[in-house]
């Protein structure tokens, strides 16, 4: 199993940086997207001289799209939206070579929980102090994503997790979504290489993260961050509902070191196969690519603004 490694320090930005002029980007199909109030911390970036350029984009494109019109004419962009809101903006932020920050609006806020960001009220405090630190991109087949992809059960969840799911159940969703998606999974058979070293096996659920946090707060590994120049991947051999439930207190907190039905390992370059049939990723929450498919890496590739007090500075 390739061995995990030491990657040192990441260059970030300790001192506030000046943003004059922020396009804000918000997704209205969000959770709260509609309900959030923001008036007061939206007003509050206005006083401290943020001129604020607001948009609503109804899809990843128009997303895209808006980005880069407006790429020399910001110094920052502001995301509003969930996981997948934010991920689709992702590929524009990179070819601008501009900072962002989240307003965590989505039902899982994955990312914000990869940087620290547990509320709308501290997204809004880091984005008037202005640190900034570099964070990673995975990449599979030319898709770039923040936290997680998917295939297997995790890719059945993600379609059970319909709008209506979301606002209805709230941050139980995930949880009724595996359970209807367990109910039609199936087993596959997976070959991987780890930075060049083969391993085949038999799956039901296997994940590639960049970031820490996946599905609502589960982490991809207890080491794992999205500043550490590393993929995790994990994978869950066959078995029952139950033996699942079992394992789940140790796959939220990242230890599938330790849980005896997974296989877990790191590296910077992966490539999976599934054979003769492909199989669907999703990257983000999101429909992506499918098997065959290769992972990376891009170490350091966007500035993000992040609270003070985030770990990311004190790398």
């Amino acid at each position: 199993m390739p061995r995990w490694l030491n990657t040192g320090s990441r260059a970030i930005s300790p001192q506030s940086d000046v943003y004059r002029r922020a396009l804000l980007i918000r997704n209205p199909g969000s959770r709260q997207g509609d309900s959030a109030n923001l008036d007061a911390g939206l007003a509050r970036l206005e006083a401290a001289g943020i001129q604020l350029s607001p948009v609503i984009s109804e899809s990843a494109a128009q997303s895209c799209e808006i980005i880069c019109q407006r790429c020399n004419d910001v110094d920052l962009v502001i995301i509003g939206g969930g996981d997948g809101t934010i991920s689709s903006c992702a590929r524009a932020l990179l070819e601008c070579k501009l900072p962002f920050a989240i307003l965590p609006l989505g039902t899982a806020n994955d990312l914000a929980r990869s940087l620290a960001i547990e509320s709308v009220e501290q997204a809004i405090a880091a984005i008037c102090d202005g640190h900034t630190a570099e964070i990673d991109l995975g990449v599979v087949n030319e898709h770039v994503f923040f936290n997680v992809a998917n295939l297997g059960l995790g890719v059945q969840v993600t379609e059970e997790l319909t709008p209506e799911v979301k606002q209805r159940w709230g941050v139980f969703s995930y949880l009724k979504a595996l359970m209807s998606a367990f109910a039609r999974h199936r087993q596959f058979r997976v070959e991987l290489q780890i930075d060049g070293e083969r391993r085949v096996m038999r799956s039901i659920q296997l994940a590639v993260g960049n970031g820490r946090f996946y599905g609502g707060g589960n982490i991809v590994h207890q080491e794992a961050t999205i500043d550490d120049d590393l993929l995790h991947l994990y994978s869950l051999r066959p078995q029952t509902f139950w033996e699942l439930l079992t394992l789940a207190p140790l796959l939220r907190g990242g230890r599938h070191d330790i849980a005896r039905r997974t296989f877990a390992a790191s590296g910077r370059d992966i490539r999976i196969s599934t054979g003769s049939k492909p199989m669907s990723i999703h990257a983000d929450g999101e429909p992506v690519s499918e098997t065959p498919a290769h992972f990376s890496v891009k170490p350091g590739a966007l500035n993000v603004v992040v609270p003070s007090g985030s770990p990311l500075l004190k790398r």
